[in-house]
C-alpha cells in the first residue's frame, strides 16, 4: 500500500522542521570528500520540499548551516557557501512552479556578500507565494536568536515601549526570528544523532521529535511519510492526561 494513503491529511503538523545531518559521513562512506555529500544532499532538499508541498506542509524549515559551522575547514565552508548560491539560482524556477516562498532566519548580514545575495533575490522573487513557506536557517543558532532577543527586550524596556508586567510568552516569541511561523508540531533529525544541535530550542517546546539512521543525502519521500506517520500516532497532551483530551 502506497504510504501516503496511511496519512490522515486532517491531521498533518503544520510546520516540520528538520536537522539535515549526514552528509559527510555519507560521502566518507562512498570514498568520497565531504562536498559530495553536501551535493548530493541537494537533491534530498528538493524532493523533501516538494513532498511537503503536495501534502499540504504550510511551514518547512532546514536547519542549512548554524553559527558553529563556521570552525569546519575553510575549504568545506567555501564550497557550502557556493554551494548555496548555485542552488538557490537554480531553484528559483522550481520554488515559483511550486507556488512556494523562500524565507530565511540567521544572522544573514554575516554571510559572504554572493551567498547573502543570491538569498535575499530568492526571497524577494518568492515573496507572492502561498502554497508553503520553506524556511532556511543560514548561519543560525537558537542561543544566538535568544540571545538577540533579549537585547531588544532590554532596549525596549529602556525605552518604555515594554514593561515587565508586558512580558509573556507571546512577547517573547514575538521578538524571536520565527516571530511569524508557528513552532514546529515536528522536528526530524536524520543520520542517527539524538541531539537538537542548538536548533529552535525555544520553539520546540512541544514538538514531537523523531530521529532516523538515514544519511540525509539518502532522505527521500518515503522517509518522510514515515516520520509524518509516526506523529500521527502519538498523543499529543500539553501537560494534559489522556482523559482531558478531545475526542
Amino acid at each position: 500500500m502506497d504510504q501516503v494513503s496511511n496519512i490522515d491529511k486532517q491531521k498533518l503538523p503544520k510546520h516540520i522542521a528538520i536537522i539535515m545531518d549526514g552528509n559527510g559521513r555519507w560521502a566518507k562512506e562512498h570514498g568520497k570528500p565531504r562536498v559530495f555529500g553536501h551535493q548530493n544532499g541537494v537533491k534530498s532538499v528538493r524532493e523533501v520540499t516538494e513532498a511537503s508541498a503536495e501534502l499540504g506542509i504550510q511551514y518547512l524549515t532546514l536547519y542549512a548551516f548554524s553559527t558553529e559551522n563556521w570552525s569546519r575547514p575553510a575549504f568545506e565552508v567555501n564550497a557550502l557557501m557556493g554551494l548555496l548560491v548555485e542552488t538557490i539560482r537554480k531553484e528559483i524556477k522550481t520554488l515559483n512552479d511550486n507556488d512556494i516562498r523562500l524565507q530565511a532566519i540567521g544572522d544573514i548580514d554575516q554571510l559572504p556578500k554572493k551567498s547573502r545575495k543570491a538569498l535575499l533575490e530568492g526571497i524577494e522573487n518568492t515573496k507572492e507565494n502561498k502554497r508553503m513557506t520553506l524556511v532556511l536557517a543560514l548561519n543560525y543558532s537558537s542561543r544566538w536568536e535568544i540571545k538577540e532577543a533579549i537585547k531588544k527586550i532590554i532596549s525596549d524596556h529602556d525605552t518604555g515601549k515594554l514593561g515587565k508586567a508586558d512580558l509573556s510568552d507571546e512577547v517573547i516569541h514575538s521578538y524571536l526570528s520565527t516571530k511569524d511561523i508557528p513552532d514546529p508540531e515536528l522536528l526530524i533529525r536524520t543520520s542517527g544523532e539524538h541531539r537538537i544541535s542548538n536548533f529552535l530550542l525555544w520553539q520546540i517546546a512541544y514538538s514531537e521529535l523523531y530521529f532516523t539512521d538515514i544519511y540525509w543525502p539518502e532522505f527521500r519521500k518515503a522517509h518522510l511519510y514515515e516520520a509524518i506517520i509516526n506523529y500521527q500516532n502519538r498523543e499529543r497532551r500539553f501537560g494534559k492526561i489522556s482523559e482531558q483530551l478531545p475526542l
